[in-house]
């Protein structure tokens, strides 16, 4: 079959537009992967939210890499990367993960370039974080610990600091000021701390984030479209996670849906072009909250032992369960998805009978809109499908696949009204087909 052009068209008269790729689930789909695949086809990768909770994995030449601030598209030469306004940066965690970059060759300070308006993560944010979920007791929402939800917080309620206060002679009283703000408000939590070690670790490090080019990112992003420069805008987590429209409250601090690349990153809505939409051939999801196809049975062990689903940040076990149409038509909506890639399909190579909720029961009605709130009560309906029992990786085209995983594939387009454009077989990037 004739592969899909991804790069948006630059022709006469036509505007450039920047594409997205983002996750249509509760996040871990698979988006780094994608990334990588996808960047040769591109001139600039750039994240537009989140913060090192992201965990984007990719593997090849037998080498893998986990990145949790940087954007995917680092491992393609020649490419520029850009961390957006959006994303709320850990200056530590950010000079560890480029520096093991470094060591494989990896050139940061060519390729990577830094939004000022991106809001930095101090230590004390670290220990609010950890003080507010104490408070919360059992009702946690499970966060990664590392300050991201109080460093959106600060930004929202206009106390943040930005990269670009680096560059102010004030610096160091910014600074002050506004960890003394932070300790005052532990003190009211009656929480214990030292931030003492981690501080002097996080001023070497604003030092070293210096070394990186320090721009005004939404100029230099509009400048690229104007140029004519192809973009793909990457987010991390998932559409359901996203604070305004995922299951609140047990969601992230920021906008993981379209909408967030033109808050992110200073793109006009009429520039956006092709929205890719990421999702696991199953779902799975880390920490609290509902997931109404989740399985508690053998089922669900198997798929979290053949995915290796565990967190590529914290470690975490992932809950797993069966596709949910329902969230994932939902996902498609509020993004305005045009094209669908499904990840891991090779996890149920071995399943007899898979299966696909296609509706909620509540309270004895059912419905295909994703609720206000999943209660206790939510049964999904089940569409059960025959399985493929064989291994995908061994397919190399959309033709080698087997007509039972071809009907699975065909379904999900059906009834979500998207083509399914590309089909992840394995980890490695070359286990990927494209339509």
């Amino acid at each position: 079959m004739q592969k899909t052009s991804f790069a948006s068209k630059n022709t006469t008269g036509q505007m450039k537009k920047a594409d997205v790729i983002l996750g249509l689930q509760w996040g871990d789909e698979g988006k780094g992967k994608v990334v990588d695949v996808l960047t040769p086809r591109y001139e600039v990768v750039a994240r537009f939210q989140g913060g090192p909770n992201a965990g984007h994995t990719l593997e090849f030449g037998g080498e893998k890499y986990i990145l949790r601030s940087i954007p995917s598209g680092i491992f393609q030469g020649g490419k520029t990367n850009i961390i957006g306004n959006g994303v709320v940066l850990d200056a530590i965690l950010f000079r560890a993960e480029a520096e093991e970059l470094a060591k494989s060759g990896h050139d940061l300070t060519k390729q990577l370039c830094i939004s000022k308006k991106a809001h930095l993560i101090l230590p004390t944010h670290r220990m609010l974080d950890a003080a507010y979920e104490a408070a919360k007791g059992s009702a946690k929402i499970g966060t990664t610990g590392k300050g991201i939800g109080p460093t959106y917080t600060d930004k929202i309620s206009r106390n943040g600091m930005r990269v670009g206060d680096l560059l102010s002679p004030d610096f160091k009283t910014i600074y002050a000021k506004a960890k003394a703000r932070h300790e005052n408000i532990l003190r009211s939590l009656n929480y214990t701390y030292d931030i003492s070690d981690l501080e002097h670790q996080w001023f070497e490090a604003v030092e070293y984030l210096k070394r990186f080019r320090i721009i005004d990112s939404e100029y230099f992003v509009n400048d690229c479209l104007n140029a004519g420069r192809s973009i793909l805008a990457e987010g991390a987590q998932g559409t359901l996670l996203d604070v305004d429209f995922g299951s609140y409250p047990f969601v992230t601090s920021s906008n993981t849906v379209c909408a967030g690349v033109c808050t992110g990153l200073g793109i006009a809505p009429n520039r956006i072009g092709e929205v890719y939409g990421i999702f696991k051939a199953y779902c799975t999801r880390v920490g609290s909250g509902p997931f109404p196809t989740e399985l508690f049975d053998e089922t669900g062990a198997e798929l979290r032992r053949i995915g290796h689903e565990f967190g590529a940040v914290t470690g975490r076990e992932r809950r797993c369960g069966w596709l949910d149409l329902v969230a994932l038509k939902y996902s498609i909506m509020i993004n305005g998805v045009t094209q669908l890639i499904m990840m891991k399909s090779d996890v149920m190579n071995d399943f007899d009978t898979i299966r696909i909720a296609t509706a909620y029961e509540i309270d004895g009605q059912r419905t295909t809109e994703f609720p206000y709130t999943v209660t206790d009560g939510l049964k999904p309906v089940y569409t059960n499908f025959e399985g493929w029992k064989c291994d995908l990786r061994d397919c190399r085209s959309y033709d080698e696949f087997p007509e039972a995983f071809k009907r699975y594939v065909d379904f999900i387009e059906q009834e979500t009204g998207v083509p399914v454009k590309i089909i992840s077989v394995g980890p490695d990037r070359d286990e990927t087909i494209e339509r």
